[in-house]
């Protein structure tokens, strides 16, 4: 029996429960939250929609113990951005939290996926790796997949193509030094550049309206959880359904032992198999001094252990 955990009931793991009840995407969908009575309130409006839409999802509550037996353990736990709160405090609330859930789930199944989706997102996804004692495949951030969406619409509007025939990825670390792979962006598989007039995509434009949007979002209403809900679902159907789909989401580079962005293949077992990206020297250099500050940050994170 397929099963999926979301751990963390709030918005956004509201917004995902969701998203996965919608697309029959498990058998069983376990909610977890410390908030007993937040977590059946989710439960019975959840169970209404799976009723008015015939999903074969059956919703219900659990522990952190059962949810480590899962096929797909979605961690959303997070505390709410807040006026007036500085980056610091929130990045050292949610590393906290993260910590004291993986400490109540650990073991996990040996083939269980971790699915992390909440922010900053390479930084859980790098120490919920070290923490979890699952393999590297196994352990997935949400990164820069919803980003990339984002942008693929823009470009999409303001070119008169459809979204769905464009290829471009937003990769790095997620956030404010995050890469736009301009340089290997396609249209129907051929390079942007060759198929679109120069100034018909007004590329810094594009990205300035793209992160401001992601911070209007943030400062309105704190998180992003329908879009949050939306790529966690076409993700957990990647790897229940084995897909082999390419998707930019934050993993583990050995090479820097830390964990951001890149175009993996998303399967049965998590990312089973890399893509070769070919990029500019420019994009390669912004993405190598993104990392050195997350380096930084995850460093600073193990002194404090």
């Amino acid at each position: 029996m397929t099963r999926i955990a979301v751990v963390g009931v709030g918005r956004v793991g509201g917004a995902i429960a969701y998203a996965l009840i919608l697309g029959s995407m498990a058998k069983e969908l376990l909610l977890i939250d410390i908030d007993v009575e937040l977590r059946e309130a989710q439960i019975r409006d959840l169970a209404d929609v799976g009723y008015a839409c015939n999903s074969r999802t059956r919703v219900r509550g659990a522990s952190y113990r059962d949810a480590a037996q899962c096929d797909i353990i979605v961690f959303t736990a997070e505390t709410m951005v807040t006026r007036g709160q500085t980056t610091l405090d929130f990045t050292c609330r949610n590393i906290s939290i993260l910590r004291e859930v993986l400490d109540a789930t650990i073991p996990f199944k040996s083939d269980a996926i971790l699915l992390i989706a909440c922010s900053p997102v390479d930084l859980l996804t790098t120490l919920a790796q070290r923490l979890s004692k699952l393999p590297a495949s196994q352990v997935i951030g949400t990164g820069t997949f919803l980003d990339s969406a984002r942008l693929r619409g823009m470009i999409s509007d303001q070119i008169g193509v459809a979204a769905k025939s464009i290829d471009i990825h937003v990769l790095g670390v997620q956030g404010e030094s995050q890469t736009v792979a301009w340089s290997a962006a396609t249209i129907n598989g051929m390079p942007i550049d060759k198929c679109v007039p120069p100034k018909a995509i007004k590329r810094d434009e594009l990205e300035r309206e793209s992160m401001e949007h992601s911070l209007g979002v943030t400062r309105a209403r704190g998180t992003f959880p329908m879009g949050t809900g939306s790529v966690v679902a076409s993700l957990c159907s990647s790897i229940l359904l084995d897909k082999r789909n390419i998707r930019p989401v934050s993993h583990w580079q050995p090479d820097v032992e830390c964990c951001f962005s890149a175009p993996v293949i998303i399967g049965r077992k998590g990312i089973v198999g890399t893509i070769l990206f070919p990029l500019s020297e420019a994009e390669e250099l912004e993405i190598r001094q993104a990392v050195e500050g997350l380096k930084i940050m995850v460093d600073r994170v193990d002194g404090t252990n």
